[in-house]
């Protein structure tokens, strides 16, 4: 395996969201960052292809990227989980919310991880009066993965963030 892997992942991250804001004014790449990290650092995965995937998550829906450029340049696994955590747009929200969340159940593990990272960041990265907005979308990505042997660790990691944060 390409050890350098999230390396190229995070050049091409950088790149790609270069003109990319959050709603607190620091780049967008900042998250991606963070869910690589999270990934890592909390949930306890080294996988290159993870991690990789993890930096390009929002590539193809908020950049000018597709899933054919990921695929040639990251490699099947890396698209794969690129892909299952891309939204379709053109479908209306209602329709795209239930959508995508098929999309993640049977996609393959490792995007559902990367979701959980995902999520886990957009909770602890939002302030507080608005994190109640992301309670739902916490809870979904909970009942999509809680019976996922391979995520019990990190499932859990986000069960105890939502804790911490309720007792605030």
């Amino acid at each position: 395996m390409n050890n350098l892997l999230w390396q190229e992942a995070a050049a091409f991250a950088s790149n790609a969201h270069k003109h990319q804001v959050r709603n607190d004014g620091r780049p967008y790449v900042s998250h991606c960052f963070r869910v690589a990290m999270t990934i890592s650092l909390i949930f306890g995965f080294d996988d290159a292809e993870v991690l990789a995937g993890a930096l390009l998550h929002d590539t193809i829906e908020d950049c000018e990227v597709d899933y054919d450029e990921i695929l040639e340049l990251f490699g099947r696994n890396v698209a794969n989980y690129v892909a299952v955590m891309t939204k379709d747009k053109r479908l209306e929200e209602p329709i795209r919310e239930v959508s995508y969340d098929r999309q993640l159940a049977e996609g393959p593990w490792k995007g559902r991880l990367i979701k959980l990272a995902d999520v886990y960041d957009n909770y602890s990265d939002s302030p507080k009066e608005k994190r109640a907005t992301y309670v739902e979308k916490v809870s979904r990505i909970l009942e999509l993965t809680k019976n996922d042997p391979q995520l019990q660790d990190a499932y859990a990691k986000l069960q105890e963030l939502l804790q911490e944060s309720a007792a605030c």
